[in-house]
């Protein structure tokens, strides 16, 4: 069976524990690269082969994968923060499928929570946000049409957008149509989890100057949103009376 495993965003504690567990036991590992920390790396055997796919096609990726099974060994595929966002990994899915080659998926801390938890703030807040939206802005992958950063970013929710402060520029302007406002707040996270981490906090007015004075333009998180600072209403979470019926609808 080959292992698709979420290796989290950066701090290699933030892999699970049954990840951490298949790569200690894996004989092969097909890493993303840079974007996944070569610390990972040490909690694998002395015989373990790696093999970095930065430099590998899609074919060559399989082609591994598929040698691994046919000697009886363990295949890990490590990706980045979580496989299943923006992870690039249906397509190998789909090839495995085709031979009919067993695999699993093993879920890992996406980048965009381990943003929020760097800013030490919450998403989903009573009566000023309960919905979170992952998009990115069209690049050399397109977006549909009907998902539109401008036109997501007219619902108000809370946003965390991937793969786009190299146009920084141009994201400032289709959220500033779409909220309707410049002031809306908005946090930058580079590398967020890793030694390096940089954090830059700002509105939609002045972001875009302060991330290139910080010379930012790619391994970013873009949180937007007015989650980020402002009033909300405490939680029923900890009202008595909530509680009560809570415990006793679940028993």
């Amino acid at each position: 069976m080959i292992s698709f495993v979420g290796a989290g965003p950066g701090d290699v504690d933030l892999i699970t524990i049954k990840g951490r567990k298949l790569l200690e036991e894996a004989d092969i590992v097909i890493y993303a690269g840079s974007l996944v920390s070569k610390e990972h790396l040490n909690f694998c055997k002395e015989e373990c082969q790696f093999y970095n796919s930065a430099s590998m096609t899609l074919e060559e990726v399989i082609g591994v994968m598929e040698d691994g099974l046919d000697k009886g060994l363990k295949v890990v595929r490590l990706h980045t923060g979580d496989p299943t966002i923006y992870g690039a990994i249906r397509e190998q899915m789909d090839i495995l499928d085709e031979k009919k080659i067993s695999y699993e998926v093993i879920p890992g801390v996406s980048s965009f929570t381990a943003a929020c938890s760097a800013i030490k703030k919450e998403f989903t807040l009573p009566e000023v946000s309960q919905t979170v939206i992952l998009t990115r802005i069209e690049g050399r992958t397109s977006v549909p049409e009907n998902e539109d950063l401008e036109k997501l970013a007219s619902y108000g929710a809370s946003m965390a957008i991937f793969l786009s402060v190299q146009q920084i520029d141009n994201v400032v302007d289709k959220l500033k149509r779409g909220y309707g406002r410049e002031d809306v707040p908005i946090a930058i996270v580079y590398k967020a989890t890793w030694e390096d981490e940089k954090i830059v906090i700002g509105t939609l007015k002045n972001i875009g100057e302060k991330v290139k004075k910080e010379g930012i333009t790619k391994t970013a998180q873009i949180l937007v949103g007015d989650f980020i600072s402002g009033d909300y209403e405490r939680s029923k979470l900890y009202d008595p009376g909530f509680t009560h019926e809570y415990r006793k609808a679940s028993k």
